[in-house]
């Protein structure tokens, strides 16, 4: 049956979007894996430590995943709706969810840790990693790469200036300037395919810098016509870039 375009943005918009999971997209939208395994790395690296902490950690879905956790385990997490989802995917593990600002500093003394680990940060602080890190410690991240899904963020936008952040070189500068020695970068481009509008817009609503300010009442002609050509044309292709980058205190 066909759902029409008012239903499914309805739904959408009712959707929860809190935490950092995606299963309500599923059947709906679809986006490749990084070829590195992020989640595999995360649980190897516990496993080998004795204080980690995990930052931004939405709502503590990946780390959920740590088979073996080490006897100290933290996550931060800055948007106050994933804290308590973070508290409950956590609670098994042993973990400590700290809520903290948006901006440093971290409320961790100094070589706290052994491991940081951090999936889609918002901001990289390199120098408030490096503080917290002990001598000879690690720091992994899985982030976002420049021009993320561009076509998504045009379709609602218009065309945008070539994009001036998050790119993986700028990321190595900094790491660098806070004292790190980069081991590790990788880079992905992977396809990611939206099947309805109604996943476009609960996409949207989670994914917030995509399309800044993004509701669906302000946007409602732009998601018509986008809504239009899915069904005329078939499923809508973006494309998300991420990359990896290791990093370790001297």
């Amino acid at each position: 049956m066909v759902r029409m375009f008012s239903e499914l943005v309805a739904e959408a918009e009712a959707a929860p979007v809190e935490g950092w999971g995606f299963e309500w997209l599923r059947g709906r939208a679809t986006e490749e894996r990084p070829p590195w395994g992020y989640a595999r790395r995360v649980a190897d690296r516990m496993a080998g430590v004795t204080a980690a902490l995990d930052i931004d950690t939405g709502g503590g879905e990946v780390l959920a995943e740590v088979p073996a956790p080490p006897p100290l385990l933290v996550a931060t997490e800055a948007w106050p709706p994933n804290v308590p989802v973070a508290r409950r995917n956590l609670r098994p593990l042993g973990a400590t969810v700290v809520r903290v600002a948006d901006r440093p500093p971290l409320p961790f003394r100094n070589a706290a840790f052994d491991l940081v680990v951090s999936r889609h940060p918002v901001h990289t602080w390199w120098d408030e990693v490096a503080r917290v890190l002990r001598p000879g410690g690690t720091y992994l991240s899985q982030q976002i790469g420049p021009g993320t899904v561009r076509e998504l963020s045009e379709a609602i936008l218009g065309p945008l200036p070539p994009p001036e952040h998050r790119h993986p070189e700028a990321a190595v500068a900094d790491a660098r300037a806070a004292g790190l020695t980069v081991v590790d970068l990788r880079e992905a481009t992977l396809r990611t395919v939206f099947h309805d509008i109604g996943a476009v817009v609960w996409f949207l609503r989670k994914v917030v810098w995509t399309v800044p300010g993004f509701t669906a009442g302000r946007y409602t002609d732009e998601l018509r016509r986008l809504d239009e050509r899915i069904r005329a044309e078939g499923p809508f292709v973006a494309h998300a870039r991420r990359f990896l980058i290791e990093a370790r205190r001297g």
